[in-house]
């Protein structure tokens, strides 16, 4: 067993995942390890060897390449991380597709939901079982991610629900898009709504089952809004992005969520800036008005 730390970003090689590579590379022990992950192998290993040459790094910092749409590769990349360190003691999962507002929704529904969603399940599935105990599985999401946010005609299909369920739903989802019929089931045209909602009930779920066991050990699994955050794949999204934040800025609550005492209100839940959003919270968007703060 491996007495050092383990900790593993997805979609890190730039944006937010970047910032929170670097901020656990500073936060983190000379013997502990940081692994910066993405699709590219040039801007994984550029992005890994800047990281680890910056001031006040300390862990180590390596990078691999992993595309989280490909459910064999994580697969073997928890299986391989449990086999060299015996597990994984902070995994964030924080891949995205980018989309921009002029594109059509439907055209890129498949890649988006691939990125977001079944890729989080996939990430769920394959490193809960190595979390070590005391540690942190935390997938980013948004406040979009609460239930209100969607139409009512569909909560049944979150609320509550196994990560098989969530995963069916999803799937539905996907097949009324391609059928046509999403708008008149009650799904938004806007992907980022129920994809989110989607995110969130999967980490709901896989934390409802863990929950006893997790809270004994200190463990913590949640999914995070770091808030507005000035991006590339964020800023065409934005009406007025004076207030938003740098990417190490928006990295730090979630690393506070890292690195603080497990606060047991927490687990489970859609944490943004140290609190838990309400699950059943907010309206259905403006199908017009997709220009939201996170």
């Amino acid at each position: 067993m491996n007495s050092s730390r383990i900790a593993l970003v997805t979609g890190a090689n730039q944006g937010l995942g970047r910032a929170l590579v670097e901020g656990l590379a500073a936060r983190m022990e000379p013997d502990d390890l940081v692994l910066l992950t993405g699709r590219d192998h040039q801007r994984v290993t550029v992005a890994a060897q800047e990281v680890g040459l910056m001031p006040g790094t300390r862990a180590r910092v390596e990078g691999r390449v992993l595309n989280v749409t490909h459910t064999d590769a994580v697969a073997g990349l928890a299986d391989d991380l449990r086999a060299r360190y015996g597990g994984v003691d902070i995994i964030i999962s924080n891949a995205v597709a980018r989309l921009l507002p002029e594109e059509s929704q439907a055209e890129r529904a498949d890649e988006f939901i691939d990125v977001s969603n079944t890729a989080t399940h996939t990430i769920l599935r394959a490193f809960g079982p190595v979390l070590q105990p005391g540690g942190r599985l935390l997938v980013v999401a948004s406040s979009l991610g609460t239930l209100g946010h969607l139409d009512p005609r569909l909560h049944h299909l979150f609320d509550g629900a196994s990560l098989d369920q969530v995963e069916y739903a999803v799937k539905s989802w996907r097949s009324a898009i391609h059928h046509g019929t999403a708008q008149e089931a009650g799904w938004p045209l806007w992907l980022n709504v129920p994809s989110k909602v989607a995110q969130v009930a999967a980490v709901r779920a896989v934390a409802a089952e863990r929950r006893a066991h997790d809270l004994a050990a200190g463990t913590l699994i949640a999914s995070v809004c770091p808030g507005m955050v000035d991006t590339a794949t964020s800023r065409p999204w934005f009406r007025d992005y004076s207030q938003a934040q740098t990417p190490a800025q928006a990295a730090e609550a979630v690393l506070d969520l890292v690195f603080t005492e497990h606060d047991p209100a927490l687990y489970g839940e859609l944490v943004r800036f140290g609190k838990a959003l309400d699950w059943h919270d907010g309206t259905p968007p403006v199908e017009q008005d997709r220009m939201v703060t996170p």
